[in-house]
């Protein structure tokens, strides 16, 4: 007798979305942009704060394989700062001076003895890596929009399932108090948040901030879906039966209410962190997000506000390049969720 395997429709949403080869690549690249952040400590060759002002918007260091015509052990060659006929920077290189590269060096992947310096993708304008800054951070960045977005979701369950389930004036009042949040632009008011927030702030207190600037901004409208999923779920049959057998609302609304809303909102989530993401950076170009000597990759990006630097050190533009990939990461990954699961709840009735 053959046996027959009964599947969620959890289940088969998931299923829908493996088969999804785009969303799995952008699934595969968040996770290699995560995981760099968080071992920053033992990959980058050096600190985030580490500079040398002799070194400013020096370029990406070349790694030497071949001495005197033999193969050797990698190494790179000393530079000095010059200028060329028409007074532009150039670093050349020192043919006398080498420096080895040590692997594992004092805790991290790679590194050369003082005073060389090791630039994978060239230095900032204070002679700091930027490969190094762009993975610490990569920590700043990518953080921020998870956290913001956990707070959003906590915060859009909690009101839209209590305005959905229990309705009337309940629901007349928090819905309002959405509508006040949304009808203002999101960026203006993250700007008039932040300027609430005092001056002489450190950095922890900043990041804090901006995490707290960010949830607020973005629960109002996942209160809105959750409310509307609500109305619907609230009518269910088990629903109805949990309420005829004295089971108190809270419980209700936590076992049986938003259970069923959040595969739904996890696909809205993943479309949000990338706003936030956008949003930090742009706080953070505009002065008014992480500071520097903390990095960010908003804060990164504002040594390439100038067309100069961008002409002479076009690599200040990376951390453009992973904003884009995060994001772009983040939409396909939501956009094949909400794909996925659309039509589970366009069965069920939930729209």
């Amino acid at each position: 007798m053959e046996k027959v395997i009964h599947r969620s429709r959890t289940h088969l949403a998931f299923a829908s979305f493996r088969q999804n080869r785009m969303a799995i690549f952008c699934l595969w690249a968040l996770v290699i942009l995560y995981g760099l952040a968080i071992f920053a400590d033992f990959i980058c060759p050096y600190a985030y704060q580490d500079e040398d002002r002799d070194f400013s918007y020096c370029p990406p260091t070349a790694v030497e394989f071949v001495d005197q015509g033999r193969w050797v052990c990698p190494f790179v060659y000393k530079r000095t700062l010059t200028f060329d006929a028409v007074h532009r920077r150039v670093y050349v290189k020192d043919l006398t001076q080498k420096y080895p590269l040590h692997f594992l060096k004092e805790g991290r992947l790679l590194g050369v003895d003082a005073p060389g310096r090791f630039y994978i993708w060239g230095a900032d304008a204070r002679g700091r890596d930027l490969f190094s800054r762009i993975w610490y951070g990569a920590r700043i960045s990518l953080s921020i929009g998870l956290l913001g977005v956990g707070i959003s979701f906590v915060l859009g369950l909690l009101i839209g399932g209590i305005a959905g389930y229990y309705g009337g004036w309940l629901d007349s009042i928090l819905m309002r108090l959405c509508e006040m949040f949304m009808m203002i632009p999101g960026f203006y008011l993250m700007l008039a948040l932040r300027a609430a927030v005092p001056e002489n702030f450190n950095s922890v207190q900043v990041y804090v901030s901006v995490v707290i600037i960010l949830a607020l901004i973005g629960w109002a409208s996942l209160a809105r879906i959750i409310r509307g999923m609500a109305l619907s779920l609230r009518e269910r049959d088990y629903v109805l039966a949990a309420k005829t057998l004295g089971v108190p609302d809270i419980v209700i609304i936590f076992k049986h209410i938003l259970p069923q809303t959040i595969s739904y909102s996890i696909a809205t989530l993943m479309l949000t962190v990338s706003s936030y993401i956008l949003a930090e950076a742009g706080l953070s170009v505009v002065g008014l997000g992480i500071q520097d000597p903390i990095p960010s990759w908003g804060n990164l990006l504002s040594d390439a506000m100038g067309i100069v630097p961008v002409i002479f050190a076009p690599w200040i533009l990376l951390p453009g390049f992973f904003i884009f990939i995060a994001v772009m990461s983040f939409n396909v990954i939501g956009d094949a969720l909400r794909d996925a699961f659309d039509p589970m709840f366009r069965e069920e009735g939930i729209e």
